[in-house]
């Protein structure tokens, strides 16, 4: 009797054991698929690339666990796993070795978050003047702010100045109760030409300002795709939380790469090469990543080093702001520093131009 019982104990761990494994390897097939898949179409792939950052490393443990116990699923999961050593780099780099040269270019992408997010008990001015001395700290060439904020009472052009003396200004911002929100691209920079796109529905967009380096010109795009605008707070206080949760994940999901088309536009047409960051409200495993990435090079790929997750809140799962840049310029250094002044991180990145040399 207690062989019987030992061998159906035995039987049920495998076949436990095995659903799981089976369970784990959909979905991360399913992760990988997202990055081909219009959400337009099927919206709800975009979750599987949402959740790819906590498969993995699941997946991992159970590959090594069959690997222990000799699991006949251990080539399944060995299986599934193997696209991860292309996609797994863009959450995490071990990058050891220091970066060569001196760059010629640095340009900082920041989500300022409404100047909302900051410490317990901050209020907006004094945190929007905490953000500045930090940027102006920073020595950037490039500052591109999204989620700009200031109240009805304040000149954008007025407070620009004084908090960012030395820097060229170019800002779009919509006016309504609570203040001006918007996008903000500083530079120091000679600028030769500047414009929006506006997104259709949407209160997002994008600037691009033409900027001149040292021996050409390139056009910033600062960018803010449709945000999912969930609180996680109220899926729990809230009746009807859950299906309104739902229509705005979808709505953002679809959005997203009708904006997406729209930047490409301007980018295929632009007489000079672009770089495109900003909070992009979507993680490496997706549809807008891919599509923005196509004739570019991930600063966080090519320099940087631990996690690249930018949304505080839910670090380390979630990185969603990038900065994606030509391929004639090289990538020094990447940095995503954890100053908690809003619910994103910023993000810094050095350059020098390709064929010069950077000793």
């Amino acid at each position: 009797m207690a062989d019987k019982e030992k061998k159906k104990r035995h039987w049920l761990s495998h076949l436990s054991f095995g659903t799981v494994s089976l369970v784990l390897s959909v979905l991360l097939l399913l992760a990988y698929l997202s990055v081909v898949v219009d959400p337009a179409k099927a919206w709800f792939f975009t979750l599987f690339g949402l959740l790819y950052p906590l498969v993995l490393p699941l997946t991992v443990g159970l590959f090594v666990w069959a690997l222990v116990r000799r699991s006949h699923m251990r080539g399944l999961l060995f299986v599934a796993l193997i696209p991860s050593l292309f996609f797994a780099g863009r959450y995490v780099q071990f990058r050891h070795q220091e970066p060569d040269g001196e760059p010629t270019l640095k340009v900082v992408s920041y989500n300022v978050g409404l100047f909302a997010h900051g410490p317990s008990g901050a209020k907006r001015p004094a945190l929007a003047d905490s953000v500045s001395r930090w940027l102006l700290a920073q020595d950037a060439d490039i500052i591109c702010l999204q989620e700009f904020h200031l109240p009805l009472d304040v000149s954008m052009d007025r407070w620009l100045r004084q908090h960012f003396p030395g820097y060229k200004a170019d800002y779009y911002v919509l006016t309504g109760e609570s203040g001006h929100f918007g996008n903000v691209t500083l530079s120091r920079r000679p600028v030769s030409g500047k414009g929006k796109i506006d997104f259709e529905k949407s209160t997002n967009l994008s600037l691009w300002t033409d900027m001149q380096l040292d021996s050409s010109t390139v056009r910033i795009y600062n960018c803010h795709f449709e945000s999912y605008n969930i609180s996680l707070s109220n899926l729990v206080k809230k009746d009807g939380a859950v299906e309104e949760t739902e229509q705005k994940m979808r709505r953002s999901i679809t959005e997203r790469p009708k904006q997406v088309a729209e930047v490409l536009r301007g980018v295929d047409s632009a007489p000079v090469r672009s770089i495109v960051l900003g909070d992009f409200n979507d993680n490496p495993l997706s549809y807008t990543y891919y599509r923005l990435l196509r004739g570019r090079n991930d600063s966080f790929v090519k320099a940087g080093r631990g996690f690249g997750a930018t949304y505080r809140t839910l670090w380390p799962l979630l990185r969603i702001d990038y900065i994606l840049y030509p391929k004639d310029l090289k990538a020094v250094s990447y940095t995503v520093p954890h100053v908690k002044y809003s619910d994103h991180y910023p993000i810094i990145a050095t350059y020098y131009e390709s064929g010069r040399n950077p000793l």
